[in-house]
């Protein structure tokens, strides 16, 4: 092998090595930037925890977000469990030592965590609150009574 062949070959290799890499890391999750705060894993329950993600970032979200998802109506039918807004869904109280007491309820209802979702979605698209309490109120009133009087 020439000199001038050996270069060509260590040339391509550099292409073909960066060429790959730049894909490679296009390819490589990203953390995503959001418009809100998420509460920290760690400060979940087991079950959260053991939940699918998008459960576990309607938990988080929720416990981070407070005055958002008071705001929010739940259309699940959860009224008659006494849930107040969205937010209720996953939070039943606050302890005495000011430790959050977690409504497992959101766990196996799709309805409360596709809200949240829909919440955390328009919030990162820049629309208000009310302009959300619209969107939700629009599209989920046909699963049952909004949680808000």
């Amino acid at each position: 092998m020439t000199t001038s062949t050996a270069r060509r070959l260590i040339f391509l290799l550099l292409i073909l090595s960066l060429t790959l890499s730049g894909l490679l890391s296009a390819c490589s999750p990203q953390k995503t930037q959001h418009t809100f705060d998420l509460a920290d894993m760690s400060e979940m329950p087991a079950d959260v925890q053991a939940a699918p993600v998008s459960v576990q970032q309607a938990y988080q979200f929720a416990v981070a977000n407070e005055d958002v998802l008071t705001e929010i109506p739940c259309y699940c039918g959860c009224g008659d469990m006494g849930h107040t807004s969205n937010f209720a869904c996953y939070v039943a109280d606050q302890n005495a030592d000011g430790s959050l007491a977690f409504d497992n309820h959101a766990l196996g209802c799709s309805i409360c965590v596709d809200i949240t979702q829909a919440t955390m979605r328009m919030l990162d698209e820049g629309k208000s609150v009310d302009e959300i309490r619209v969107y939700i109120d629009q599209t989920y009133a046909k699963y049952g009574p909004s949680n808000i009087q």
